[in-house]
């Protein structure tokens, strides 16, 4: 079979690259160009227990730090391959030219939240950024050699699907407005879905969330919707959130509020050990509720990081921040607040990436494979790289046939697009679902958003296929009567062994349908 792969991030890259190399050709389908990808956008590092800084790091110890902290949902399976083949996908990506931070020839590893060990690669403050830059480099080796080729300013449509099999996918150019069928095998690297919650997230909201949209409408099993990463360090810039990244409180940033006029570090009052590098999901939490007690606004303090880590580690953080900002963060705390930043949730798959529709793939934040109830720092680059890498070798498994010729059509595109509609439409669907989905949930508030989810009008079938995966996140998170992770419910502030389980969202006629199964469950998209 052709292989078509939507999305040209980390995981579109790391695919087509193993496919490449096993002389296998495919096609990369993106709306916009690999260097606008949201994958340029990370900025603190990528996880492997290489132990390099002499503590004794193993990748049991990140695998039980991953299942910990996704609050024991993640597919276990799927994680122990994450965690033991880390160390051999940061060195592949050392070797493609990533220029890591060393010291006397070894990759530096900071600290970062819900880790007892430094185990976090980076390159200074824009890690993700440099991956992207390599792998790019290494794809377009491959395409002068014509084993991947690009259209890289279309965009994903719908499957073509045929009685439950994947059989490709409908793509529209978005400079001519024409429209084309690809056949063969589809590896969706799609992103998270940004674009629902617009002005909100840290990420692009190029981002749309309309591919997992229209897939779910297809009849695709989406699992963990409810799980919605806050960061608990973002700015306010135009049009959406900037990232604080994490290794700034990894290498000393400290949180803090003030109360009785005096600065309370509240992380290292509560949580002693990890302090202010506690999971993203308990810090987020903590600085609502610390600024619910006090009335005060959080700050992080980053006056104590050394000069020289600043120029060497964080030189494009401290940049970002005195331009957003027009504070010196070496000499000034800076307010921060929480932002949406990633998606645990998303379309189901097994260890293989292999999803509830035959010959349908995925990869990266499209999917909800490896991060549970909350993802740790540093483990969504990984999870992309080695999940596009895993995707593409399931793939190599089937077999080859004849090179998918795609033809554009000369009449006019049949998917209608209503810019104006879709602004209003996006921004009240938006509201709606923050007041559902917010840190702290309760199920008034989660029937309340439902009920807002009826008085909606869409016009087209891309807000249609919206307002269903939006009513299938809050249904999501209104079935989960317990705490987990990301979910919080302060009606029901316990976690439940009852729900230690994936919720698994899926439509049929219109309807949408909540069930909760093993994780760990053989054979899980069936």
């Amino acid at each position: 079979m052709s292989i078509i792969i939507a999305g040209a991030g980390l995981a579109g890259l790391s695919a087509a690259i193993t496919l490449a190399q096993a002389g296998r050709k495919c096609i990369l389908v993106s709306a916009q160009p690999s260097e606008r990808a949201q994958s340029v956008l990370a900025e603190g590092g990528i996880n492997a227990a290489l132990d390099n800084m002499g503590e004794n790091d193993s990748v049991q110890e990140h695998y039980e730090d991953t299942v910990k902290g996704g609050v024991y949902i993640a597919n276990r399976r799927a994680v122990k391959g994450l965690t033991d083949n880390a160390p051999k996908t940061v060195m592949w990506l050392s070797s493609l030219g990533v220029p890591f931070n060393r010291e006397n020839g070894r990759l530096l590893q900071r600290p970062f939240g819900g880790q007892k060990k430094r185990r976090t690669a980076f390159a200074k403050s824009s890690t993700g950024k440099m991956i992207m830059t390599s792998l790019i480099d290494k794809a377009r080796s491959f395409e002068s050699e014509g084993l991947i080729k690009r259209y890289p300013h279309h965009e994903f449509l719908r499957l073509i699907n045929d009685n439950g099999i994947c059989k490709g996918m409908r793509i529209k150019d978005r400079i001519s407005g024409k429209c084309a069928s690809m056949y063969g095998t589809v590896l969706l690297a799609c992103g998270g879905m940004n674009g629902m919650f617009p002005g909100h997230t840290t990420g692009t909201v190029h981002n749309t969330g309309d591919a997992a949209a229209a897939v779910f409408m297809q009849g695709a099993a989406f699992s963990s919707l409810e799980m919605i990463q806050y960061h608990p360090t973002t700015i306010g810039i135009p049009g959406k959130r900037c990232l604080v990244t994490e290794a700034a409180r990894g290498e000393g940033g400290r949180l803090f509020v003030k109360r009785d006029n005096e600065p309370w570090y509240f992380m290292e009052e509560k949580y002693p050990v990890l302090k202010n590098l506690m999971p993203r999901d308990v810090v987020a939490r903590e600085m609502f509720f610390a600024r619910r007690e006090t009335g005060s606004e959080v700050m992080l303090d980053m006056t104590g990081i050394p000069h020289k880590v600043w120029c060497e580690r964080l030189p494009d953080l401290k940049k970002e921040l005195m331009s957003y900002t027009g504070l010196d963060p070496e000499k000034e705390p800076i307010n921060v607040h929480e932002g949406i930043h990633y998606f645990m949730g998303g379309i189901l798959t097994n260890e293989h990436h292999r999803t509830s529709i035959e010959n349908l793939y995925a990869a990266g934040e499209f999917t909800s494979l490896y991060h549970g109830a909350n993802r740790l720092g540093g483990n969504s680059m990984l999870g992309a790289v080695y999940g596009g890498i895993t995707a593409a070798e399931d793939i190599l498994s089937l077999p080859q046939s004849s090179e998918c010729e795609v033809v554009f059509e000369d009449a006019p595109s049949d998917e209608p697009y209503y810019e104006e509609s879709r602004a209003r439409f996006n921004d009240a669907l938006c509201e709606i679902l923050l007041d559902g989905m917010g840190i702290v949930r309760n199920e008034q508030q989660l029937d309340k958003a439902l009920s807002a989810l009826e008085e909606l009008t869409p016009e087209n079938d891309r807000e249609k296929a919206r307002v269903m995966l939006a009513r299938a996140s809050l249904m999501s998170a209104a079935e989960r009567k317990e705490s987990r992770g990301a979910h919080y419910r302060e009606d029901y502030p316990q976690t439940d062994d009852e729900y230690k389980k994936l919720s698994v969202a899926r439509t049929d006629g219109g309807r949408v349908h909540i069930s909760f199964i093993d994780a760990d469950k053989e054979d899980i998209c069936r």
